[in-house]
């Protein structure tokens, strides 16, 4: 890159800077996870209080949770955290090829664990446990399943990225894309560390 177009991507990314010292994009990726983070306290208060709601008869956590699974599957997606800091931080070396690499083992790892999930709703529903079995299962498919959806979205954003690196329109002045994706990708780990310990680990 010459000196003229180093300071062209300079200027352009100071216009885009804030008062805060970041970038517009990424304050506004903070604030959309400031948001998720009440909308996660919701979901995760419901549960808790829904959890220990069940009848004598009805199905309850102790009766289908298989926690050695569910442990592998966390493990998985704690992994893809991982892999993402790798991501980018390849791409801040201007290391193209090697940011393709992580970025699709990253998504690779999280279709795993979604993967994972799909398995243990559909195991859950044939012990009898559905979305309106009793005010526990709602909650708890509520609840876990928000949560997939967003590691879902998470795998699109970041196949989107390798895509655009394929085309050549993914190169080292735009690894702050890839920076942002990574917060919202590190938060959704976050949270099931959260989820997990709650809902699996203290199930009742």
């Amino acid at each position: 890159m010459t000196d003229t177009a180093a300071a062209e991507v300079a200027a352009l990314s100071e216009d885009h800077r804030t008062s805060t010292g970041i970038s517009n994009e990424k304050l506004a990726m903070w604030l959309f996870l400031g948001s998720e983070c009440l909308l996660f306290g919701g979901l995760i208060s419901t549960y808790m209080f829904n959890k220990g709601r069940i009848g004598p008869d009805d199905i309850g956590p102790d009766d289908v949770f298989d926690i050695p699974f569910t442990s592998v599957s966390s493990f998985v997606l704690l992994m893809s955290s991982l892999t993402m800091v790798f991501a980018v931080s390849s791409i801040a070396k201007g290391d193209l090829r090697r940011n393709r690499i992580w970025l699709a083992a990253t998504a690779a790892l999280g279709a795993t664990f979604v993967a994972g999930q799909v398995y243990e709703f559909t195991a859950f529903y044939s012990e009898g446990l559905g979305f309106t079995t009793n005010l526990f299962g709602s909650s708890f498919y509520a609840l876990t399943g928000f949560h997939g959806a967003h590691v879902t979205i998470g795998i699109i954003m970041l196949m989107s990225l390798f895509v655009m690196s394929v085309r050549g329109n993914l190169s080292r002045e735009r690894a702050e894309t890839v920076e942002i994706i990574g917060l919202y990708w590190h938060f959704v780990d976050v949270v099931w560390i959260v989820i997990f310990t709650i809902v699996y680990l203290f199930p009742q």
